[in-house]
């Protein structure tokens, strides 16, 4: 039952979202009675040829009327070209006929308005059509026809004024579907790439201590036990920040992550070097910052060989520089996985680059430019 209630909820959602098509106009072919009457009652001169345009005037509007609500068929050549010839027989049969005919002008002020739908053509063409209406209304009938003339001239703003407001409804109801999408999309992806980068970085960081508590083990079981309580440590703090990353609100501390990059690689053999310097950065900036760090770090940890990693944070009042340099073997092997292309997609978002690549005097190197934001001073340094 609520399988049924939902695809009917999506069907009546869908149809409504469709707006109004060209069986909406039709009902105003009501409008020519008064024509047909004429005709029927044998008042008109020449009935064969008022029954035949009759009919081609009814045939002309339904056609020009179903291809106004078609947005690829509404301002062709042909739509054009069917538009004109209604027009120029009701004149024929305005002139030919008069009184009752003349009710056919708010039938072709419909169609006008259906069609042309932008203002500015829509003045050049309701300007010289109310007028040209208007002389040939007060020719046959004189200043009975004001109502006539309104009419036509209602038809046409009334009907273009509303097609074009659904129209944009419904292009902004697209837009805000299309940005909804998008949104999930985005959320997907940053869930996804913060995934990759916190389980990454843990899971070598509990590979690298595990190693050490199993070389230790065997001559000094109390080291070893700190490297275990390190690992419970690392696995509690992955628990928090996947919570975190699950509802967005993650806010990396740079000074914690080189912290945690520090001792990363120092269990993992890695001499590591840390030198920091520059004003405090806003929030987000240390987010990304961190990011880099910690994607950084477990490259050096998982592939590079290296004995030695150097991070150094620095820059200018304006922007902000983070660089990332080892000695192991350079080359590809450090670039593995999405993690860095990642991350360069979302530095590159926040206006800052990411390059990477082989060190002018061997290994790899990961520099990250972002702008600052702030204009506070303060340095310092330190060496680990």
């Amino acid at each position: 039952m609520g399988d049924i209630r939902r695809r009917w909820t999506v069907t009546a959602r869908a149809r409504s979202d469709r707006g109004p098509n060209g069986l909406s106009l039709l009902p105003w072919l009501l409008m020519g009675m008064g024509a047909l009457s004429h005709l029927i009652q044998g008042d008109a001169p020449n009935p064969v040829i008022g029954g035949l345009g009759l009919f081609t005037f009814n045939t002309l509007y339904i056609a020009i009327v179903v291809r106004a609500f078609s947005p690829c068929h509404r301002e062709t050549p042909l739509t054009w070209g069917l538009l004109t010839a209604l027009a120029a027989l009701t004149f024929a049969l305005a002139i030919g006929y008069g009184r009752e005919w003349l009710l056919l002008f708010p039938l072709l002020g419909l169609a006008v308005g259906a069609v042309v739908r932008r203002r500015k053509r829509l003045g050049r063409i309701t300007v010289p059509l109310v007028l040209a209406v208007g002389v040939v209304t007060f020719w046959r009938d004189g200043w009975n026809s004001f109502g006539v003339v309104y009419g036509t001239f209602i038809s046409v703003m009334v009907t273009a004024a509303i097609l074009a407001l659904d129209e944009t409804v419904r292009q902004l109801r697209a837009t805000r579907e299309e940005l909804a999408r998008t949104a999930v999309e985005k959320e997907r992806l940053r869930f996804s790439r913060d995934l990759h980068d916190l389980l990454g970085h843990t899971l070598s960081v509990v590979v690298v201590k595990s190693e050490a508590a199993r070389r230790l083990a065997p001559h000094d079981i109390d080291a070893a036990l700190a490297q275990v309580a390190d690992i419970e440590s690392v696995g509690r703090q992955a628990l928090t920040e996947i919570r975190e990353a699950v509802t967005g609100y993650r806010e990396g501390s740079l000074a914690t992550e080189l912290d945690r990059a520090r001792d990363a690689l120092s269990s993992g053999g890695i001499e590591p070097v840390v030198r920091q310097s520059g004003p405090p950065l806003e929030p987000r900036t240390e987010a990304l910052l961190s990011w880099v760090v910690r994607e950084s770090a477990t490259n050096t940890l998982r592939h590079s060989g290296a004995t030695r990693c150097e991070i150094k944070v620095g820059g200018t009042p304006e922007r902000v520089r983070l660089t990332v340099t080892d000695n192991g073997r350079g080359g590809d092997a450090a670039t593995a996985g999405s993690g860095l292309k990642g991350l360069r997609e979302r530095v590159a978002a926040a206006g800052g680059t990411l390059d990477s690549g082989p060190a002018p005097r061997g290994g790899f190197r990961v520099t990250a430019e972002l702008p600052v934001e702030t204009q506070a001073s303060q340095e310092w340094e330190t060496t680990g």
